[in-house]
Formats: structure tokens, sequence, C-alpha cells
């Protein structure tokens, strides 16, 4: 097991415009808790678990974790966590502050445009407005879209792979070595578009073991070259169960897709189909895994599959076969 790199500081590590005003506001948060909810604060420090390893900032409740869960293991149990409801609702839990700005902002300017629709004059004035109100109300619709997180029944056989994403299988690749995996490999990439769910799922049971951080372009995730040129998250995992093997699951930007999330540390377990994190906006997110004997790919170029849901490959031992020919 690898330790996280030391350039990889928050689980959102390209930073960002919207990541930046919620630091602001962490901020403003926690002074406002420690002047005004003293009695909150001495409970929540009473019931946190783990060891305070330094964190970026200082971490009051579970809400504090947010962007700093790979630096620290501080955390509490579920039933003493005031925010463990966030996780039932249907979108993704590291979009909500975009989900909150975006909503605002274009439903809002829905409301002001309708508004003066309805007093403009002459009627080109008042057929224009009505028409913004109604493109405001689309975008604000397809933003709500973009961050919902639906929930998925996951395969439970032990060699099975599932998609670590939703979108269209856009690259099949025999690899004659790779370095992680320590031999030959099979390389699948998939792409997603705007309107795909954009949740990226753990592809079996297993634990994380290397996470690295590679800023780079933000080519068009379609293009070939986008897997090596472009700002991308790798993340290698061993998978548990009878058979361990390498796995590799990689989270590429693309032309609209700017921010990556990975909300992982080294050394954590994972369940198959476990969300872990996403890629704002259309973005390419690859699998590769050993070319053992046995291995079955089970999906072709084209193919549309769902993260957590959809099987990409299996591996098929020989003593399996034989049974099922006998039967």
């Amino acid at each position: 097991m690898q330790p996280l790199p030391a350039h990889v500081q928050t689980i959102q590590p390209g930073g960002g415009v919207v990541m930046s005003l919620e630091g602001l506001w962490g901020r403003l948060r926690r002074w406002r808790l420690k002047a005004f909810r003293k009695k909150y604060v001495a409970a929540m420090a009473a019931k946190r678990r783990g060891q305070d390893t330094n964190p970026p900032h200082e971490v009051l409740d579970p809400r504090d974790l947010k962007y700093i869960r790979n630096q620290t293991d501080l955390h509490w149990d579920d039933r003493d966590n005031p925010f463990l409801r966030r996780r039932e609702l249907p979108f993704a839990r590291w979009g909500f502050a975009e989900l909150l700005l975006f909503s605002v902002l274009f439903f809002g300017s829905a409301v002001g445009l309708g508004w003066a629709a309805a007093v403009a004059e002459p009627l080109w004035a008042r057929l224009v407005l009505a028409g913004l109100a109604v493109a405001a109300i689309v975008v604000g619709g397809l933003v709500v879209w973009f961050f919902r997180n639906p929930r998925r029944r996951v395969p439970q056989q032990p060699d099975v792979l599932c998609s670590p994403a939703d979108g269209k299988i856009a690259e099949i690749t025999e690899l004659a070595d790779d370095p992680f995996i320590g031999g030959p490999a099979v390389r699948i990439g998939i792409f997603l578009s705007i309107f795909n769910v954009h949740i990226n799922r753990a592809p079996a049971a297993s634990r994380v073991v290397h996470l690295d951080y590679v800023p780079g372009k933000f080519l068009n995730a379609l293009r070939p070259e986008s897997a090596r040129e472009n700002e991308r998250m790798e993340i290698g995992l061993e998978q548990r169960g009878p058979s361990p093997r390498g796995l590799i699951v990689r989270q590429i930007t693309g032309a609209i897709a700017r921010r990556i999330v990975c909300d992982l540390r080294p050394g954590e377990e994972l369940e198959a189909g476990q969300p872990f994190g996403m890629i704002k906006l259309g973005s390419r997110t690859e699998l590769v895994l050993p070319a053992e004997d046995g291995l079955v790919v089970t999906c072709d170029l084209g193919d549309t599959v769902k993260a957590g849901k959809t099987v990409l490959a299996e591996y098929r031992h020989a003593e399996t076969d034989e049974s099922a020919t006998a039967t």
C-alpha cells in the first residue's frame, strides 16, 4: 500500500470556484459554532472517533470532513452523525453546493424573467423574455438531472467486475504490460456525456492500495489521447475474494468536465458498487484489469453501461466451465 501523494490535499485536488466558496462558508460556520453553540461542539468532540493527524482545518463535526476526508481518519459513528440523512437524498453529496448554487441561479432567473415577461411591452419583448425564462428552467433541470444518484442493485458474484461509471463503452484495448497490474491487461474505456449519472462506483469488493492525481489538459474525452494527456485520478485496487488481483480505475476529465472527486484513503475497504466519487460534467472513466486465464469481457464497443450494475468482465475458472459443460 502506498501513502497518499503530498500534492493530493483534498478529495477534489483540482480545486474550483464552488469548492473555494464552500471553504469560506466552512470557516464562517466553524466560527459561528464555537461562538454560539459551544455545547454542540463539546458533544461532537466527545463522540469523535479516530486519530487527529493534523488535518488541514479544524474538524468540529462530520460536515467539516467533506473535502478533507482523505487527509484524516477522524470520523463519527452513524448514530452520532447529524448529517446522515443527506446520504438518503437522490443526489450526489459531493455536488450539493453546485446543485444549490445553480438551482438558485437558473430557477431564480426564470422567476425574474417570467415576471418581466408578464409586464413587458411590446409583444415581441414579452415573447423573448418568456423564451429566456423557459431556457433557464430547462438548463436548471439539466443541472438537477446531472447530479442525480439513483440506487443500484449490485451483482454479488465474487469474480465479476461491474462498471465503475455510467456511459458508453468507447474502448476495449489489450495491453502487453501494465506496471500496476504487473503483466498483460485489458483496458475498458467508458465515455460519460452530460446526460449520464456521474457517480463513480467500485467495480468489485476491494482495498485501496494506490492513489495518484495527475494534472493535465482538458481534451474531448472521446479522443483516445485524453486518457494520457488529460487531468486524471488513478485508483489502484486489490480485489478481495478467493482470487485477489490488482485493478485500476481512472477518472479522467473532459472538455467540459474539470473537477474530479475521489473520496478515498489508502487502505480503505470498499464494497462492490460502493460510490467513491464523481467527475463533474462530461468525462471518461477507465477500468484496467489483469488479462488472466479465464477472463471474459462481457461488454462490446458502443454498449450502454451503468455503474455498479452492468457486468463488464468476469473470470471463469476451468472447473466452473467443466461443471457447466457436464450439466
